[in-house]
């Protein structure tokens, strides 16, 4: 769909797996001569750097991409250290950082039923990626990973947003962030439906 829609490349797309998809998607998105395959690497992105990973701190359901928080921590360091200018990095992490608001999830009883029909929440998110944002304080560091966790939050000079899901529903969640290259900050962002 995407080398249909986005005219031959003219439009960039960037794109890293999550921890639910398997990967065989890795070649089919890498052989794509429209979408960039980002997972572990560093891109330049309208005068700023993002370093990508799909992976994500251990789930209940033992998926494809998922890592202990010790090697995920050295998985991130490993993308983090291409980025040439922090002062230009963002993060494009699919597992939100711990106990940032951007990682509450229901609270799972040990059958893996939510406590109280979903209605106690915890936080579920990375360790490993709320040290690196505290660390390293990029200009944005995006997530996904925990779908009932949209929102947006400031960490020291991060700006963390994770657009939330409801792809069950047919229901696209998204942010629109705006980028100011020569003031080296996000200007504006909007979370957004469709």
């Amino acid at each position: 769909m995407a080398d249909s829609k986005l005219r031959g490349g003219e439009i960039p797309c960037f794109v890293n797996g999550g921890n639910d998809d398997t990967f065989e998607i890795d070649s089919v998105i890498e052989s794509s001569p429209c979408v960039t395959f980002t997972e572990g690497k560093v891109v330049e992105l309208d005068g700023f750097y993002m370093a990508s990973m799909g992976y994500t701190n251990p789930t209940p359901w033992d998926t494809f991409r998922e890592e202990p928080e010790a090697d995920l921590a050295r998985r991130i360091d490993n993308a983090v250290s291409q980025i040439p200018d922090m002062g230009r990095a963002i993060f494009n992490f699919h597992a939100p950082p711990y106990n940032s608001g951007l990682d509450e999830a229901p609270a799972l009883d040990e059958t893996l039923r939510p406590i109280h029909g979903g209605a106690v929440m915890k936080p579920v998110g990375s360790t490993a990626v709320r040290d690196a944002i505290t660390a390293h304080q990029p200009v944005l560091s995006v997530h996904g990973h925990i779908h009932e966790s949209r929102g947006v939050t400031k960490m020291g000079r991060t700006l963390a947003i994770n657009p939330g899901s409801v792809y069950t529903d047919g229901v696209l969640q998204g942010a629109v962030i705006d980028l100011n290259e020569k003031k080296g900050k996000v200007t504006r962002y909007i979370l957004v439906n469709g």
